[in-house]
């Protein structure tokens, strides 16, 4: 953007003058904001032209020191031109350092970012979890791909971040990255953060997000049917492998428990609740919400059954659960084999917790929401929106209710 400016050279008087010849000053203002520095020259005050800005006369002295102006006039304009050709902000202060060959280093986006990584990592375990290291080093690492992709640069100075760096960032993540719409959103939500800790500290003066808008699509959740439970549950396996995982995604169809939950479950996790039976009492790695689960009977069949499992004693865990990807891996295999035409993941077992399991059996959306460790009872919510079957129950004791 081609930024207008003015240059003005004056006299400066020093305190207490008296006579003499007075030091020729020069300031620049850009946006009705002023920087000035000294021309190091001098001239007697009557022989100064206020109004042009120049000194008065035709001897060789003034044409010199004229001309000497015009000179620096000229650099000023050469590097108003410069910074303007490289996208560099306009202002009276870089200007004038650009004038003096002292540019200052701006604060670079992927040096900011490697630094709040940085930062989380050293706090994994404590105020954060791993998944959301990963998490974050995805997101530098799509940033930085897009820098190359777009500027052919490793690096950018965070000044130029503007509003159509955020929109190309976005087109990026969805066009070559081949990302959904809330993936590329929650890429540039991470982003955002990047964004919030420069204008907190001061490097940044105006958000590149002022008008950018961005929205999560509600996403249909996979959860499981009361009739395709029992078909797992019910289904022999051959394969003590599958088994096995099947038990671990039971226990968490009727726990709500995520993965990570499972995986890190111990013995100490589960105490006796205030109606005397067993409950797991266990915040939730993911938002550090506590969660209180009263435990059902098929839960507690599955916690019982591998109570001497080698893996469960040696790790001193509830179940013997393998990694995610395994678990996906089998679960899929379970889908097929019990004839179930779903997208089966191990997060489709939280899902199926609050819809088959609790919603439609009647349990407060409050209490589940509770035992499901959300932070806002609209997340909850979700799941009741895609509760068709439920509204067709509910519905059904309507007509029954009005026949009388």
């Amino acid at each position: 953007m081609n930024i207008n400016f003015s240059i003005l050279f004056y006299l400066k008087k020093p305190k207490n003058y008296l006579s003499g010849p007075v030091p020729v000053y020069l300031r620049v203002t850009v946006a009705g904001k002023r920087a000035e520095l000294t021309t190091g020259r001098a001239i007697e005050p009557n022989k100064w032209n206020s109004a042009a800005g120049r000194a008065l006369g035709t001897k060789e002295a003034v044409r010199s020191l004229n001309a000497y102006l015009e000179n620096l006039q000229g650099k000023l304009y050469e590097a108003h031109r410069q910074l303007v050709n490289v996208g560099d902000p306009v202002t009276a202060e870089s200007l004038k350092n650009k004038f003096l060959g002292k540019e200052k280093k701006g604060k670079m986006l992927v040096g900011i970012f490697k630094e709040h990584n940085k930062r989380i990592e050293d706090l994994v375990g404590d105020e954060f979890s791993a998944s959301t290291l990963e998490r974050y080093t995805t997101s530098l690492k799509h940033t930085q791909e897009f820098l190359a992709w777009k500027f052919g640069v490793n690096d950018i100075d965070i000044q130029k971040i503007d509003h159509a760096f955020i929109t190309d960032y976005e087109h990026y993540l969805r066009s070559v990255r081949k990302c959904s719409n809330n993936t590329a959103v929650k890429y540039i939500k991470n982003f955002g953060k990047i964004i919030r800790i420069c204008l907190a500290n001061g490097w940044l003066s105006s958000s590149p997000f002022l008008n950018y808008k961005s929205r999560i699509r509600t996403v249909e959740r996979v959860f499981l049917s009361e009739e395709e439970l029992q078909r797992i549950a019910e289904k022999e396996f051959s394969s003590e492998r599958l088994s096995q995982v099947r038990d671990i995604f039971l226990f968490s169809c009727f726990t709500g428990l995520a993965y990570v939950d499972v995986q890190k479950l111990r013995y100490t996790d589960i105490q006796k609740g205030v109606d005397g039976e067993q409950w797991v009492y266990k915040n939730r790695q993911k938002t550090d919400i506590p969660s209180r689960i009263p435990l059902l009977p098929t839960a507690l069949r599955i916690i019982n059954k591998y109570k001497q499992h080698p893996q469960c004693i040696h790790e001193g865990r509830v179940l013997p659960v393998p990694s995610n990807q395994k678990l996906n891996a089998y679960l899929k295999e379970i889908a097929d084999l019990c004839g179930i035409n779903k997208q089966l993941t191990f997060h489709a077992a939280r899902h199926t917790f609050a819809t088959t399991i609790t919603l439609l059996n009647g349990v407060p959306m409050e209490s589940v929401s509770k035992m499901l460790g959300h932070t806002n009872l609209r997340t909850t919510q979700h799941y009741a929106k895609i509760l068709d079957v439920k509204v067709g129950e509910d519905m059904q004791k309507l007509r029954e209710r009005l026949k009388l």
